[in-house]
C-alpha cells in the first residue's frame, strides 16, 4: 500500500508567503560557518543538519491523500478528498504517466476545503477515465455539484468530461484491491473516517475530527474500525489550550490525537489537517512535543509523523 500526501492544511489553503521563505533563507546563512564551505562533504553535512522546518515546508494546500497498491501501481487509486491537493494529485499520476484503471474518490465531508480542487483535477476532465464518488450522505451528486454554480464557478459539474459515477454508501465497499470502511465522527453537519484494509495492512483516514471521551470507550464497533491500524491519519489542528478555547468547532488537538493512537495501540500516527495560522517551525514545534510525550511514557511501539505535501508511507 502507497500512501501519498498532497494537501495537508485545514479550514483553506495557506501556501508559504515570499517573507517567510526569506526568513528561512536568512535563518540558514546565519547558521553558516567558513568551514561548513569547505568541500563538498562539508556542504552535505550542512545541509544534513539544518532543521526540517528550515529546509522545506509542510504545504499549504487542503486535503488530499491517496493510496495506491503496490501490486499494481496502474490499478486502482483510492483519493480521500479533493481539496486543492488533487490538484497536485493529478500532475504527479501524469508525470508517472500513470492511466489508472479507477479512481475512487472518497469524501469526508462536504466543507469547502475538501472539495475545492475538483474542478482542477487534469483526470476529472479525461473522457477515458472513470471518476467514482464516494459518500455515506444521500443527493451525493447535487451536494458535490451545489460547490459549482453559478454564481461561485463558471462550470457545472456535468460539464467535466470524465465518467462519473456517484455511489451512497450503505456499508462496506469491495474493490479488487482492498475493502473500505467508514465511520462517522464527531464534526459539525458530520464527518466520516475510511479504513483501508487490503488483507495485509490498514490504513485509516479521519480528518475533520474532534475527539472525544466517547471515542475512547471501548465497543465492537470502535475496535473493528480503530484497534491496530498500521497507520492512522488524524485530524490534529489544535494545541490543546486552542481546543479548550475552541471546543465544539470539530477538530483535535494533537496532544488528544497522540492518546487517541495509544489507548487503540495504532503503528503510526500521522498529525494531519494543520492549522492555516500555523508556520512550519510551530507545526514542528508540535511534533517534537508529540513525539516527547510518548518517549516520557515509555511508548515504544508507536511512530509519530507530521503530514507533509509528498510525503510518502510504503506499507
Amino acid at each position: 500500500m502507497r500512501i501519498r500526501f498532497f494537501g495537508v492544511r485545514g479550514s483553506l489553503p495557506a501556501p508559504a508567503l515570499p517573507s517567510q521563505i526569506k526568513s528561512k533563507i536568512s535563518a540558514i546563512i546565519r547558521m553558516m560557518t567558513p568551514d561548513d564551505l569547505k568541500s563538498v562533504e562539508s556542504r552535505e553535512r550542512f545541509i544534513a543538519d539544518i532543521p526540517p522546518w528550515l529546509y522545506g515546508t509542510v504545504g499549504g494546500n487542503s486535503p488530499c491523500v491517496s493510496v495506491q497498491f503496490n501490486e499494481d501501481p496502474a490499478g486502482d487509486v483510492l483519493v480521500f478528498d479533493s481539496g486543492s491537493g488533487i490538484r497536485e494529485l493529478g500532475i504527479s499520476l501524469e508525470k508517472e504517466e500513470i492511466k489508472p484503471s479507477g479512481i475512487h474518490i472518497f469524501f469526508s465531508h462536504f466543507h469547502l476545503d475538501h472539495c475545492i480542487g475538483l474542478p482542477f483535477f487534469n483526470y476529472a476532465n479525461d473522457k477515458n477515465i472513470k471518476l467514482n464518488f464516494y459518500s455515506p450522505v444521500d443527493e451525493l451528486e447535487a451536494t458535490l455539484g451545489g460547490h459549482m454554480v453559478h454564481p461561485y464557478f463558471p462550470i457545472r459539474i456535468e460539464a467535466l468530461a470524465s465518467q462519473k459515477l456517484f455511489h451512497t454508501l450503505k456499508g462496506p465497499l469491495k474493490l479488487p484491491s482492498a475493502t473500505i470502511t467508514y465511520k462517522e465522527m464527531n464534526h459539525p453537519g458530520v464527518s466520516y473516517a475510511y479504513r483501508v484494509d487490503d488483507g495485509n495492512k490498514s490504513f485509516i483516514y479521519s480528518t475533520d475530527t474532534e475527539l472525544t471521551d466517547n471515542d475512547f470507550t471501548r465497543n465492537d464497533e470502535k475496535s473493528n474500525f480503530f484497534h491496530s491500524a498500521d497507520v492512522l491519519v488524524m485530524d490534529s489542528q489544535y494545541t490543546q489550550g486552542e481546543a479548550i478555547e475552541k471546543y465544539n468547532w470539530g477538530h483535535s488537538a494533537f496532544c488528544k490525537a497522540v492518546d487517541f493512537a495509544i489507548h487503540w495501540e495504532i503503528g503510526h500516527l500521522v498529525l494531519f489537517h494543520h492549522d492555516p495560522c500555523y508556520d512550519d517551525k510551530k507545526l514542528y514545534d508540535n511534533l517534537q512535543i508529540a513525539r516527547s510525550s510518548i518517549k516520557g511514557r515509555n511508548i515504544r511501539n508507536l511512530k509519530i509523523s507530521l503530514a507533509e505535501e509528498e510525503m510518502e508511507i510504503i506499507l
